[in-house]
């Protein structure tokens, strides 16, 4: 592949941002610096542009089966929207389901995700059942190149007990792994679900969903799991933190030292509970879980991502149709959860924070980039601008105008949680392993989407 030199713009990194060129060659970064030579490269003007890590999506779930219906994106359609809005990596779940092995597991996830990417994939596993044979094999997928793991503290299918989460957390101690963990009290969810039905005699009325789901319910599990954790010793992650009162027993676990990693997402960040009280087939596209919260739980997790407190910002990307989504109609209980957001993540985390001025542009660099690629292993391959990285490269016009539609969306989903917003900034080019391979949205290279092993993360 020949030589490429950016010139021009501005190299964002953690740390900081600088007038640099990047000199890249056959899919790795050579050089970057000022004024570095041609020495015959394609040279690419991104003057007035900044330069960005390859986005990493570090929650996705592509083909999953989850409450009798299938996720409306498996990978290509799914990492075809994450390319687009500048994402070059995610990792998705693959999930073990109840009395598989997990190498059966992680088989079927490569023949949902092999050849069928747009962007680069790797996988964290997903834990549902935990055994001798299990704990032994963790051992070889370790060695394999996964080391991060998902356990459920809810539903009926993916649902471990406090003795299993502490047995599997000392395991994965032992073998330097990590656990994120999904923190909702299922006997609350259970109970609050039953009381609906008992006094209403249907569970129709979307507006009742929040409330099955408390944020409480999130506070208690996020509690139970950091004491569990704490008597283990090891880090554990809080995937998609959604309330302030689960944001307050973080606070309090690492004022006695503890070290916890926390996720949050978009939707948390900018839509509100609000939203169930619409007309019913309107309100089920918002039931994700945990769901959507009050408007004063939004400025609470802006104000940690302004103070470095909240380490990723990822999508949590489980779309699903309109038509699946009414599933739901008689019982909202069944509705499928979840909502799609690969395509837009970057754009409204540049929109709504950077130029409101609730995060920099170093920071918006970490949550998307620099912190997911350590935290998961992945650097620095993935999530550095570097000589010796992957040039997985975005180039950022900050002016860009342009406007969220399902009708123009790369999704399956046949709807936008954000329909009609006009967002300013957008990746422009996406190059993943040097060629360029979106471009203002649309796939100039598709299925160029390679499996990533991942190594120790930083924890």
């Amino acid at each position: 592949m020949a030589k490429k030199l950016f010139y021009g713009g501005t190299v964002i990194n953690s740390a900081g941002q600088k007038k640099e060129d990047i000199l890249i060659e056959d899919g790795r970064i050579l050089e970057v610096g000022s004024c570095l030579k041609k020495d015959g490269a394609e040279l690419i003007d991104v003057s007035g542009k900044y330069l960005f890590p390859g986005f990493i999506d570090s929650h996705t779930h592509m083909d999953l089966e989850v409450s009798d219906a299938v996720t409306a994106d498996g990978f290509e359609s799914g990492t075809r929207a994450e390319l687009s809005g500048g994402t070059t990596c995610i990792l998705d779940f693959a999930t073990q389901n109840r009395g598989e092995t997990l190498a059966y597991a992680l088989q079927h996830w490569h023949k949902k995700a092999d050849g069928k990417a747009h962007c680069d994939y790797a996988f964290h596993l997903a834990l549902s059942d935990w055994n001798d044979a299990v704990s032994k094999e963790l051992e070889e997928v370790v060695a394999g190149g996964i080391h991060s793991f998902k356990l459920y503290t809810i539903y009926d299918g993916m649902v471990v007990d406090d003795r299993c989460i502490y047995e599997i957390l000392s395991r994965l101690k032992e073998l330097g792994g990590i656990a994120g963990i999904h923190c909702e009290n299922k006997g609350i969810v259970d109970a609050r679900l039953a009381e609906v039905l008992r006094k209403k005699g249907s569970r129709q009325d979307v507006s009742d969903y929040p409330g099955t789901r408390p944020a409480l319910a999130e506070a208690e599990a996020v509690s139970r799991i950091l004491k569990i954790a704490a008597c283990v010793g090891t880090p554990v992650i809080i995937v998609h933190l959604s309330s302030k009162e689960a944001y307050q027993e973080i606070r309090q676990a690492r004022a006695q030292g503890q070290t916890v990693f926390v996720e949050t997402c978009p939707q948390y960040l900018l839509m509100d509970e609000s939203r169930y009280s619409l007309p019913p087939n309107e309100a089920r596209k918002y039931m994700i879980a945990p769901p959507l919260r009050p408007k004063a739980d939004q400025a609470v997790l802006w104000n940690a991502l302004s103070k470095g407190e909240i380490q990723t910002v990822a999508t949590d990307h489980c779309s699903f149709t309109q038509l699946q989504k009414d599933m739901g109609r008689q019982d909202f209980a069944k509705t499928p959860c979840g909502m799609p957001g690969a395509e837009e993540r970057p754009a409204l985390l540049y929109h709504f924070g950077v130029t409101k001025g609730r995060i920099t542009l170093e920071q918006m660099c970490s949550y998307l980039s620099e912190a997911p690629a350590m935290l998961y292993g992945l650097y620095p391959q993935k999530g550095a601008l570097a000589p010796g990285s992957d040039a997985d490269i975005v180039v950022w016009n900050p002016n860009t105008q342009w406007t969220l539609s399902a009708a123009t969306q790369q999704s399956a989903s046949d709807y936008c949680p954000l329909e009609n917003l006009t967002l300013t900034g957008r990746a422009e080019q996406v190059y993943l392993r040097g060629s360029l391979s979106a471009q203002n949205g649309k796939i100039i290279q598709p299925l160029s989407g390679k499996y990533i092993t991942t190594q120790k993360g930083s924890y």
